[in-house]
């Protein structure tokens, strides 16, 4: 569950909820039923009302969702917005919403239950012809040279106290994390790794391959990850790192080992992430060509159940 605090910092955010109003001003019309999907402090619900639309259903399983009762009220919406306090996988609504509006991202889309709830919203709770807030999000990733990021996350685990603490190591570099990336960083020109359609995605799985060439001499320590979003039909904001920052981050997946690399060398990695239960397992194969290769996964970082265990090894 986010904090108070975190939705407010996601309200500071102006690149997102500027964009996020744009898409909400062109979609509602008088006779809109809009679905907030994951509300929150219900920010997108009062929005919606406000711009006229005729009914709103906002859902939201946390506790998070009194406040956006409380909010309903002060700004006089409670007879327009009815809230369920429910995941949106086990409710049906009144009527079919004309729009549904999410932001159920983490650092990267993939998070948790925001695919799989997505497509059972579309599928299930979008009247016909309805509209989707996102439309998509595009996938770009960069090999970068991140000596303190890598630092960070490796330096505890050094051999120290006349201890061997190498498994912490393996452990720690089989786990992603959210970061942040300069351009200089960059060792190698973007590469699209993946785009996700909220009206044609049918699994919450991805997995694709992504190959480039050094820009530039420099030590890889890991692949950097983030997103580009379309709300609507040239409305849409990035994440990129020559972009203002924004709340989500950037996803760094950090190597076994820092990779020395001259310019015109070839990378190779497979990018993954399985839907298991309620998370992802994310992996990461890479392939410096004639160096070293890594086979690195969030299954080997993290202990997990007899049932992920299943389904991992499958």
């Amino acid at each position: 569950m986010y904090s108070v605090q975190f939705y407010g910092q996601m309200l500071a955010d102006t690149s997102r909820m500027d964009a996020y109003t744009a898409a909400l001003r062109r979609a509602v019309k008088p006779d809109s039923v809009v679905m907030d999907l994951g509300c929150g402090p219900g920010v997108f619900a009062l929005l919606a009302c406000k711009l006229g639309a005729r009914r709103v259903y906002a859902v939201e399983p946390e506790n998070i969702v009194g406040l956006a009762r409380e909010a309903a009220a002060a700004n006089g919406f409670s007879d327009r917005i009815e809230f369920f306090e429910k995941l949106s996988t086990e409710i049906t609504l009144p009527e079919p919403a004309t729009i549904i509006i999410s932001d159920l991202r983490g650092v990267l889309p993939w998070f948790e239950q925001n695919v799989h709830s997505i497509i059972d919203a579309r599928e299930r709770l979008l009247a016909p012809r309805g509209v989707l807030i996102p439309q998509r999000d595009v996938l770009w990733a960069s090999v970068v040279e991140a000596p303190a990021q890598y630092k960070e996350i490796v330096g505890p685990w050094r051999s120290q106290f006349n201890l061997d603490l190498a498994a912490g190591r393996r452990l720690v570099t089989n786990t992603w994390r959210k970061s942040r990336i300069k351009p200089a960083q960059l060792l190698t020109d973007p590469v699209c790794w993946a785009t996700l359609d909220y009206h044609e995605v049918t699994s919450p799985d991805v997995s694709a391959e992504i190959s480039w060439q050094a820009a530039r001499q420099g030590t890889a320590h890991g692949v950097a990850v983030w997103f580009d979003s379309e709300l609507a039909e040239g409305i849409r904001f990035s994440n990129h790192p020559a972009a203002p920052e924004m709340i989500y981050g950037i996803g760094f997946f950090p190597f076994s080992q820092p990779v020395e690399m001259i310019e015109g060398e070839h990378v190779t990695v497979r990018l993954a992430a399985d839907f298991v239960n309620d998370g992802y397992v994310w992996r990461w194969d890479t392939q410096v060509l004639g160096k070293q290769s890594f086979k690195q996964s969030t299954f080997y970082g993290v202990p997990l159940s007899t049932t992920q265990l299943l389904k991992c090894v499958q």
